[in-house]
């Protein structure tokens, strides 16, 4: 009789750390979901970027079109990287690589008949990599110029491009121009179009 007694206090005791374990069993574990979310934060904090960087990248991406205007160049020698691993897709079929190539426009843009009117760009979006030592932007450019008198240019370019902090400086290392197929494709028709017009007066 005093065995059976004994099974039972066994049995009642052990009832309450069954059900306290399923109890925790029961509790959803939302430390992962803690971890995710601190994770996510701080991915957005770093691709937003430290003020002064942010700051930096801005003026980077403006000096390197705007500098035309006063035609500075020093000024566009340090808004990029001075060496091979410079590339830029440009709207026509020839890439630039590397600075060697792309120091022989100062030719061009140095000629006296060559005269910059306009530099701006809106929808500037800028990233950060999470170590912050890299950095990206797009943007829609209007860069208007003229040639001996003559009007020249990109107007409403997509202009996106990636940028490295290298000694403390942010230089460009890689960007590509390209403009909207639909839009150059109804520019044309209109000037077709425009054109046929006044042959037919």
């Amino acid at each position: 009789m005093k065995r059976d007694h004994l099974v039972i206090a066994l049995f009642l005791l052990a009832v309450p750390w069954q059900a306290l374990g399923q109890t925790r069993q029961l509790r959803p574990d939302l430390s992962g979901e803690r971890t995710s979310s601190e994770e996510k934060s701080r991915l957005q904090e770093s691709r937003a970027g430290l003020p002064g960087d942010r700051a930096q990248v801005e003026r980077t991406i403006h000096d390197n079109i705007c500098w035309a205007l006063t035609k500075d160049r020093a000024l566009l020698e340090r808004t990029m990287a001075h060496d091979g691993d410079l590339f830029i897709f440009n709207p026509d079929s020839k890439p630039t690589i590397g600075w060697d190539e792309l120091a022989k426009n100062f030719t061009f843009w140095m000629d006296p008949r060559f005269k910059a009117v306009k530099c701006d760009f809106r929808d500037l979006r800028i990233g950060f990599s999470p170590s912050r030592d890299a950095a990206w932007w797009s943007a829609v450019l209007d860069d208007l110029a003229e040639w001996d008198g003559k009007p020249t240019g990109w107007k409403d370019t997509r202009w996106t491009g990636v940028l490295e902090k290298r000694n403390g400086a942010w230089v460009i290392v890689q960007m590509h121009f390209s403009f909207a197929a639909d839009k150059v494709r109804a520019e044309a028709l209109a000037s077709v179009k425009k054109q046929a017009t006044l042959t037919s007066r």
